[in-house]
């Protein structure tokens, strides 16, 4: 086999293979090489899958030589590679802005240990995003999930640990959850391959068994994603990991766990069974209104930065969960192109609180007073950032919301459309609260005069910031994507 078939593997084990390095190296430079390495060989194996794929096809590669569904089978279509290109995108990035940020944050005997654990949660999501089998997947999220939970504990809070406890409670019940319904979906299938499951439900989709493993996997699907009123380990996560984990968890973490649904949900149970027999399409409308705008209402009155792009998180995760629920293929389609989006809009947003944190060591509202004439570079990054995120055009925000406005226009649904819209106007309320400190208020006269960040750390910011406005003027990529992964979706799957 040449080296392009082995693509769907080498985007996993290479993370993989480099975390156990990171510790035998022991020290921080060497050890971010290695992750960095790392990284960006997974991001150009992802970038190769992408130009692979066939259109309305997969790759399939089969471990072992052996053939499914008897062997475990990687598995990479349009979907897929898509969000392979996110996560290890944004873990490159990351990587590139992290070398000062983590050695200021991170004690020296704990930073190669620490680049281990990011390159495990980093081979732990492309697993769970490549992987065709059930419980490959659900492997891939404990591997995961638990490095994630030693990457929040190492903040230099004393409120990280709390964090990371109240994070490994619900990951570790939503974990059970999804497993439970594996469960059951095995018992009635004899087979855990997705492609096998999904040919096999329909014969049994009627029965108590399989309805009972869908309503646990939406359940623990939900807490993973941190869906409202699932969403409550997620603002104490962000906002008191460190300032690196912070971007990658908030750019990659729940857009897997979207992918998760997405591939669950109209994978394998069929749009058919989980959006009609099923009401989730109702449940997730529901949730994601209140989620919208419950956690867009708290935002506002947040006065630490990083909790505020928190509960925004929530809100934003709303929007997606809203654009399933129109069970329409332009619903969906806005929901991947929003998965897409919003890992620009939010990478860029906290790696710039990330060099806030490293020049002012704060990320107190009342501390960015002024912080516009010391910081020009980063507060413009978090301003461009903000616009996104309420949706101003010319940047991914609009197109975002632009999509959905038109999905929930093509089903009548008016008063949802003018939800989304005062889900904006909530957004531009907390977005203008940071901006009128930082641009309009003054600095106390015993506060610290920081200089703006280093260049390694400018770069990756604005690398984002670019791409948030390329990418809304440019939908060809993602627009393009978003809809051809609609439309298999909602025809059945592949």
């Amino acid at each position: 086999m040449t080296l392009l078939e082995q693509l769907p593997i080498l985007v996993v084990v290479v993370p993989l293979m480099a975390a156990p390095l990171c510790v035998l190296v022991d020290r921080p430079d060497p050890a971010w090489k290695v992750a960095l390495g790392a990284a960006l060989i997974s991001l150009l194996c992802a970038v190769g899958l992408l130009l692979r794929v066939p259109d309305g096809g997969a790759i399939s590669y089969h471990l072992g030589g052996w053939a499914p569904p008897w062997g475990i089978e990687y598995r990479v279509d349009l979907l897929a590679a898509l969000v392979l290109l996110v996560v290890s995108a944004m873990a490159s990035l990351v990587m590139g802005f992290a070398r000062d940020s983590v050695e200021q944050e991170i004690p020296g005997p704990r930073v190669a240990r620490f680049y281990a654990a990011f390159l495990l949660a980093l081979a732990g999501l492309l697993g769970i995003v490549a992987t065709g089998d059930a419980f490959n997947l659900f492997v891939f999220l404990e591997i995961s999930s638990l490095a994630s939970y030693a990457l929040i504990s190492m903040g230099r809070d004393r409120r990280a640990l709390n964090a990371a406890f109240q994070y490994l409670v619900m990951g570790t019940i939503g974990a059970t959850f999804i497993l439970i319904g594996i469960g059951f979906l095995y018992m009635m299938t004899g087979t855990l391959n997705m492609q096998d499951l999904a040919a096999r439900l329909p014969a049994v989709a009627d029965t108590r068994t399989v309805r009972a493993g869908f309503a646990f996997l939406t359940v623990g699907i939900g807490l993973k994603l941190a869906l409202f009123p699932l969403h409550l380990w997620l603002p104490n996560a962000y906002a008191f990991a460190p300032s690196i984990v912070s971007a990658f968890l908030s750019a990659t973490a729940t857009k897997v766990a979207l992918y998760v649904m997405l591939r669950f949900m109209l994978g394998i149970f069929g749009a058919d069974f989980a959006l009609e027999a099923m009401p989730l399409d109702t449940i997730l409308m529901v949730l994601g209104v209140a989620g919208i705008l419950s956690a867009s209402l708290v935002a506002i009155y947040q006065t630490n930065v990083k909790r505020m792009l928190a509960y925004s998180s929530v809100a934003q995760i709303g929007y997606m969960v809203l654009g399933i629920g129109l069970a329409t293929a332009a619903g969906v389609s806005a929901s991947v192109l929003h998965l897409f989006n919003h890992a620009l809009m939010k990478g860029a947003l906290f790696l710039a609180l990330g060099a806030v944190a490293y020049r002012l060591g704060s990320m107190s509202l009342r501390d960015f007073a002024g912080l516009s004439r010391r910081m020009p570079w980063t507060m413009a990054a978090i301003v461009i950032g903000g616009l996104s995120l309420i949706g101003v055009p010319p940047t991914v925000g609009f197109t975002s919301k632009w999509y959905l406005v038109l999905a929930l226009i093509e089903r009548g649904w008016w008063p949802l459309a003018v939800i989304v819209l005062i889900g904006s106007v909530l957004a531009l309320v907390y977005v203008w609260r940071l901006v009128e400190v930082a641009y309009l208020q003054r600095p106390a006269e015993d506060a610290p005069a920081p200089r703006e960040a280093p260049l390694s750390m400018l770069a990756p910011i604005w690398l984002l910031v670019g791409a948030n406005i390329y990418f809304g003027i440019d939908t060809h990529l993602s627009v393009g994507s978003a809809q051809r992964v609609a439309a298999l979706l909602m025809g059945g799957g592949e």
